[in-house]
């Protein structure tokens, strides 16, 4: 798949059948699925249990894995007992943008049935993307039926983004300030996704990056990236979204900071293409400062 998704040849043929625009630069697929790499790292449980449960969404599912090992071993470095639940589906936001509302239920469904046991435990729910903990908090309770629906209104009262969690944990001494690299240039132009702000939480992954010694957060967008989900990589939607992300796109470039960062995977991957620089999720850049020579493969 992903050499497919690298051949010219192939992207046509992919534009001409489905629909994705080929100019548009796709992620890559990992060769071990998250919850496969989890069971073996020993964070899936055969009972429910645990402090916390983390929503790995399918894109760190799927592609980048390095995401969710990044929120493990910070929620572990703060002494959270997480775990991991194999078998989750997708939030149901690519469905219900096609007016799928089916799909979405059953898919909510499966999700519901695989972690509420945990929520009736006490465990929260940590969400990586953005966009997923909107739609399993803001519309999951709305947009399900039956005894579904009172089911998604009690996980949406467990739902946390994975920086709304640990940044909840600052004042406990279990926070771990255990920082052992610095940032590069000593900035962070910071991103802030528009499912992010729509949730009205505030920006806990850009306030994290602040617990790093000597960082300054040299800019802080709130501009769309244009990307929405799959409009970026359609045929309609590839050029109006860069146009659409332009203000963000000089935003994060006039901040003059080596280091980018933006809560959502998929806003990065629109940076990168049309802004020349990747971010990295709040979560990962935290990872790395906790880690000897973190940065090493980013300076200069």
């Amino acid at each position: 798949a992903n050499v497919a998704n690298r051949s010219k040849p192939l992207r046509v043929l992919m534009e001409k059948t489905i629909g994705v625009h080929r100019e548009k630069l796709l992620p890559d697929f990992s060769m071990q699925a998250f919850d496969a790499w989890a069971n073996g790292a020993g964070y899936v449980k055969p009972e429910p249990g645990g402090e916390a449960v983390l929503f790995q969404t399918c894109f760190v599912q799927h592609n980048e894995v390095d995401i969710g090992k990044d929120a493990l071993f910070v929620l572990q470095k703060c002494g959270v007992d997480v775990r991991v639940v194999k078998g989750l589906a997708c939030c149901g936001m690519p469905a219900w943008e096609a007016g799928n509302l089916g799909q979405l239920r059953r898919q909510a469904h499966q999700d519901l049935d695989l972690l509420m046991p945990y929520v009736e435990k006490g465990a929260k729910i940590l969400v990586v993307n953005p966009t997923c903990s909107m739609m399993m908090r803001r519309e999951w309770p709305h947009l399900l039926e039956g005894p579904d629906r009172a089911r998604a209104t009690k996980l949406a009262a467990a739902v946390n983004d994975v920086s709304e969690y640990i940044f909840s944990l600052r004042n406990e001494p279990r926070f771990s300030t255990d920082f052992k690299s610095r940032i590069p240039g000593g900035k962070i132009a910071y991103h802030a996704p528009c499912h992010l702000r729509a949730q009205g939480i505030g920006f806990k992954g850009r306030d994290l990056l602040r617990k790093i010694p000597d960082t300054t957060i040299a800019a802080s967008v709130i501009e769309c990236s244009g990307h929405d989900g799959t409009y970026a990589m359609k045929v309609e939607g590839f050029e109006p979204s860069a146009r659409i992300g332009k203000k963000a796109f000089e935003g994060m470039k006039a901040a003059e900071a080596e280091i980018w960062a933006t809560d959502c995977p998929l806003a990065a991957l629109q940076f990168q293409q049309h802004a020349g620089k990747k971010p990295l999720h709040p979560i990962s850049i935290l990872a790395r400062a906790y880690r000897e020579d973190g940065f090493a493969d980013m300076k200069g």
